[in-house]
């Protein structure tokens, strides 16, 4: 177990001028999960294959505990890595995949095959060992790729996408298993995903990328309540954060559907600001911004309302978490009072936060 830091560590790929990851400055903890997130080509995997010795690193250098190992091979950076796509040997069994790394290792084969059993029966495959991967469904051989990256105890487990290619209940389900897996080890983890509902359940602390540079690394909650820019508020956040732009007034203040939102001080006169509104900001009332219902996505106790607004005669999206008991028909014209204690202000030419 070991902290990892990356320090201004970049990689640009030949043939283009933008690095793939820019400067990166992170550290995690030991023994900390650490989610990297963000859409595709944010340099993500990027950043993960650089640590995992898969990518050479451009410029700066990467750390894991107190080795600097930007420029070590793979195999001395005490690092197992768990792919997207499984990588099982598929005419090695269940326990000759997982035993591998300490076959690679020289360890005799009974001593191999004992803990082998002990990985299997913490991961729940004592009754699979000598199928083969063909064998398996999805799960069970994610689950095994699991136990060969943590047969040998590594310093580091990197993860890329491990759940991707499995349905959506099972990602539920594995994304338990890894957490709890996770915590029993204590293995200081580094995970990849697309996936931001993954990342806040998953991480003690997000990494948030754009374009290969990191734009906030906090816990979900802080990333949810607090987000540094307009990218990360509408990128964390399922739905989407509202973000409408509106004009500075000279008073210091904005007004959105009758609701008037007092700008801070660092804010400027005049300069245009993103207001920003989580759906369960906006609620139905008799005053606020009219608008239409185009789509309702009913989700047990709650609904969220899809809608267009017009606002200073621009039509606008809105999207608003209503209770399930309370839910207009499509096509309803309704008006959503936005709660001006919920509201997150960003300049619009920077798209950082505006502090209060």
């Amino acid at each position: 177990m070991a902290e990892v830091r990356f320090e201004r560590a970049t990689k640009t790929y030949p043939g283009t001028e933008a690095p793939a990851v820019d400067a990166l400055d992170l550290r995690i903890s030991d023994g900390e999960l650490m989610v990297l997130v963000g859409p595709s080509g944010s340099g993500k995997t990027t950043a993960l294959r650089m640590l995992a010795g898969l990518e050479e690193v451009d410029d700066g250098a990467i750390f894991i505990g107190d080795r600097d190992v930007t420029y070590m091979t793979p195999k001395k950076r005490d690092i197992a890595m768990v792919f997207q796509n499984y990588a099982l040997y598929p005419y090695l069994t269940v326990a000759e995949n997982i035993a591998f790394p300490l076959r690679m290792a020289k360890l005799n084969k009974k001593e191999r095959m004992r803990r082998a059993e002990l990985v299997a029966e913490r991961l729940g495959l004592t009754e699979y060992l000598e199928r083969k991967p063909s064998q398996l469904s999805g799960g069970q051989r994610q689950r095994v790729a699991m136990g060969r990256a943590i047969i040998r105890k590594p310093s580091v487990f990197c993860m890329d996408e491990p759940l991707s290619n499995l349905d959506a209940k099972l990602r539920i389900q594995m994304r338990a298993d890894i957490a709890a897996l996770q915590a029993d080890t204590g293995i200081t983890t580094v995970y990849v995903t697309h996936d931001q509902s993954e990342a806040m359940t998953l991480g003690h602390r997000v990494a948030v990328l754009q374009d290969g540079k990191l734009q906030q690394c906090d816990t979900p909650k802080a990333l949810y309540a607090r987000p540094a820019n307009v990218f990360v508020a509408g990128f964390i956040g399922s739905p989407a954060m509202n973000l409408c732009p509106a004009p500075n007034g000279s008073n210091g203040s904005i007004s959105f559907g009758g609701v008037s939102f007092r700008l801070p001080v660092d804010a400027g006169t005049g300069r245009p600001v993103v207001l920003g509104l989580r759906p369960e900001s906006l609620e139905l009332a008799s005053d606020g911004v009219a608008a239409r219902v185009d789509v309702i996505e009913e989700l047990g106790a709650d609904a969220y309302l899809f809608c267009t607004a017009d606002v200073d005669g621009e039509a606008i999206r809105l999207v608003a978490r209503v209770d399930a008991r309370d839910v207009p028909g499509r096509g309803d014209r309704v008006t959503l009072r936005p709660l001006p204690d919920e509201a997150h202000l960003f300049d619009a030419e920077t798209g950082e936060r505006l502090t209060s």
